[in-house]
This record gives structure tokens, sequence and C-alpha cells, in this order.
């Protein structure tokens, strides 16, 4: 077998795993929908910003939201493949590290690139209106964003020995990387710790380049966004194939 058959053939296992888990499906599609419907319509009955309706402002964050809770966890089933010897068969088999983490990192952006297509499509029921070449650099975006936080995932996953140590680590780290990155509120005129935070948040350009792209509001120049979040998902990248490479 070819190392591109193998990175196929575990791409192909992670997608079948996900469309066969329903509830997994439908979770992770209809939560980032209550945040949007639920606390956006709710404070988007009284509050606006940027003169934008809050529901409005908060779609691009939400839609980060959605890759980075998908993309993050994720890295849980590593754990479970250890526990029941299947990652074992996989490691002892006559392929590189690195192809087994790029087919672990492809099904897991395929996960995540999937729940996000779907609220992409939901954007007329937000009011956002996107022509096709803001779609395709949203998905260019969620892609890298994708990416990155599904190789986080995985290097977290590697290191865990049980699923409940991995969830304990992985909350510690997503609520912050949400709630630092602007997805809820404005940048501009934050208090200067808050500010320090929100700028070493890698989600935070994430969502700021979504948010240029959907809505043409901005912090950063488009460039400073799109090169932080390349370089993010080639530094994680990186250190995830040396993380499989030293798994036992």
């Amino acid at each position: 077998m070819s190392q591109a058959e193998a990175i196929y053939a575990l791409w192909l296992r992670e997608f079948k795993v996900f469309t066969r888990e329903r509830s997994r499906v439908v979770t992770s599609i209809i939560n980032p929908i209550l945040w949007i419907f639920v606390f956006g319509g709710g404070l988007g009955s009284s509050v606006s910003i940027q003169g934008v309706n809050y529901q409005v402002f908060i779609y691009p964050g939400i839609l980060a939201m959605s890759i980075l809770f998908t993309s993050v966890f994720y890295g849980v089933y590593i754990v479970w493949d250890r526990k029941i010897d299947i990652l074992k068969e996989v490691l002892v088999a006559p392929l590189s590290r690195t192809s087994i983490f790029v087919g672990k990192v492809l099904g897991g952006c395929t996960d995540s690139i999937f729940q996000a297509f779907i609220m992409l499509f939901i954007s007329f029921a937000v009011g956002v209106h996107l022509s096709l070449s803001a779609f395709l650099l949203a998905l260019l975006i969620l892609f890298l964003l994708a990416m990155s936080l599904v190789s986080t995932g995985l290097i977290i996953g590697s290191l865990m020995e049980s699923p409940e140590g991995f969830n304990m680590i992985v909350s510690f780290l997503v609520f912050p990387l949400f709630f630092f990155s602007g997805a809820l509120f404005p940048l501009e005129n934050l208090p200067l710790w808050l500010s320090i935070i929100a700028y070493i948040d890698p989600v935070t350009y994430g969502v700021d380049a979504l948010r240029t792209v959907v809505l043409g509001v901005s912090r950063f120049p488009f460039y400073v966004d799109l090169t932080i979040l390349i370089l993010f998902a080639v530094a994680m990248f990186t250190v995830g194939t040396k993380a499989f490479e030293r798994m036992k």
C-alpha cells in the first residue's frame, strides 16, 4: 500500500465513524444554531455593534466556534483508538507516522468543515447574504483554522492515556480560546490586559478574517489575519507530526 492510499484509508475510516454517529452529527449542528438564534437573537433584539445587529455580528464568531469545539475535541478519538488497540495496529503498520498524522488531520478537518458548510448555507436565515467569492474565502479560512485546531487536539490526544484526562485538559483550552477571541464582542476599546490576551489568541485572527469576508468589518488587515492563520496551521501541523513520531 502506498502512503497516499494509506492516507485515504485513514481519512475514509474517520469519515465513516463520523457519519455513523448520528447523535454526534446532529449535536455538532444544533449547538451553533442555538448560539446564533437564541443567544444572538435575544441580545440582537436590543443591541447592535458598529451599526450591525448583534446576531449578525456574532455569526462569524459562531462559525469559528463550531470549528474550534469540533476540531479540538476530535483528538479524543486517538485516546479511544489506543484503548481498543486500533491505534496500535495502525502504528505497527508499514506506514510513516507523518502519513498517519495526515490521514487523521484530514479526517478531522472533514468532520469540522461538514459542520461549517451547513452553517454557511443557513447564513441567509441570520440576515447574511454571501457572494460566491465570500463563501469560498470563508471556507478557506475555516479550513486553515480546522487544520491547526485538529492538529492541536491530536497533539493533546497523543499525550493522554484516558478520555477523562483529555476532556479536562481540552476544556481548559477551548473555552479561553473562544471567549478571548472576540467572537462575542468587538476588540476595540478593551482593557489592556484583555487586549493582550485577545491578540495572543490565534482564534482571534480566524474570527477577524471571517468578519472581514462575511461582514466587511475587521480589526486587522486581512493579509495579517491570513498570515497568522497559515503560520499557526504550519506550526501545529509540524508539532503534531513530531508528537506522532514519538508516540508509542
